[in-house]
């Protein structure tokens, strides 16, 4: 039997050939960083459930902006612990809350830098959930999308005016981006882009950051906001009605169980794709490479690239400092 003369092989005989042929790559611009900042604190405070992740004062806010420029980072995207919490999540409009503070200081340290700022009230309601809650027919709470929609566009106006580049709704709420646009351009906000958390789902992979936002429900769960593991083309569905509310980018949220989803939305649409490699998914690399059961610089790479492999143009992610720091 002769031998193939086809020896794929050849193409993988040396790093530098595999580097000239690779398909897929990842890049510290890749990475968007996010960071929690906190309206109690002075100094850095651990999250148990995140090794490596800290919720932060705002008095450091500059210093990141700093370290995120100089590591190549695409971005950061901040979220906010308020002094006080109430019914409505109000304090997520206080242009004196740690988001906007964050913001300004950011962005006057380091003014290349783009900084996102989420939107959601979560953080900011003292019952956890992401919006204002009404009795429905049943007598049962539920999230009033209406009225949640128009804080959430206030929200956004505050931040635009405090400097965020990209407003990143995560809300769920059906019609925000429309509202939220119509909001930045009637405040003179044209050029602010929008970010739309397009396709979340409710996620068991979500339970660190809830440590890390301080936002666990008091009572009951997301699913009546957030998407159905088990559907794949209402997720085609949703970004399509976030493109023609004028969403600007879109976002799958969480990452690594959704890849298919991620392959499927990068074939309908031709907006930025990013991809939200959230804290469960953070947590169990670290809790792992912790145990001795894997190489965390290697699967935190090979995680990262598969992500980008799946479709997405940048990436969410709690990996971004240390991984920018071996790309560099």
């Amino acid at each position: 039997m002769s031998f193939p003369t086809v020896r794929p092989r050849r193409l993988r005989r040396t790093p530098a050939i595999r580097s000239l042929v690779r398909e897929t790559t990842l890049e510290p611009g890749d990475l968007v960083l996010p960071l929690f900042f906190s309206a109690r604190i002075d100094s850095p405070n651990p999250i148990g459930t995140m090794p490596g992740v800290f919720q932060l004062p705002v008095e450091a806010a500059a210093e990141h902006a700093r370290m995120a420029q100089s590591l190549g980072l695409g971005g950061v995207i901040l979220f906010g612990l308020p002094a006080t919490k109430d019914e409505t999540g109000s304090g997520a409009c206080d242009p004196e809350g740690p988001v906007p503070r964050a913001i300004a200081a950011m962005k006057e340290a380091a003014p290349e830098l783009i900084v996102m700022a989420d939107v959601c009230v979560d953080e900011y309601t003292d019952h956890g959930h992401c919006g204002v809650l009404r009795p429905n027919a049943r007598g049962e709470l539920e999230v009033d999308n209406d009225a949640t929609v128009e804080i959430l566009a206030r929200a956004s106006v505050v931040y635009a005016k405090a400097g965020a580049d990209v407003i990143a709704p995560s809300d769920m709420m059906d019609g925000r981006v429309g509202r939220i646009r119509a909001a930045l351009d009637e405040e003179g906000f044209s050029q602010t882009s929008i970010l739309s958390y397009a396709v979340k789902y409710a996620s068991a992979f979500y339970g660190p950051f809830r440590e890390a936002a301080d936002c666990a429900p008091q009572f009951g769960d997301r699913a009546g906001y957030q998407m159905d593991p088990g559907n794949a083309r209402e997720a085609l569905r949703e970004a399509r009605l976030d493109e023609e509310e004028g969403a600007d980018m879109l976002m799958v949220k969480p990452a690594l169980a959704y890849l298919d989803i991620l392959t499927r939305l990068r074939e309908a649409t031709t907006l930025p794709l990013g991809a939200y490699n959230v804290s469960g998914e953070y947590a169990m690399i670290k809790a792992a490479a912790a145990a001795g059961m894997l190489d965390e610089k290697r699967a935190t790479l090979e995680l990262l690239t598969s992500i980008r492999r799946a479709g997405a143009d940048f990436i969410l992610t709690y990996h971004a400092n240390d991984v920018a720091k071996l790309l560099g």
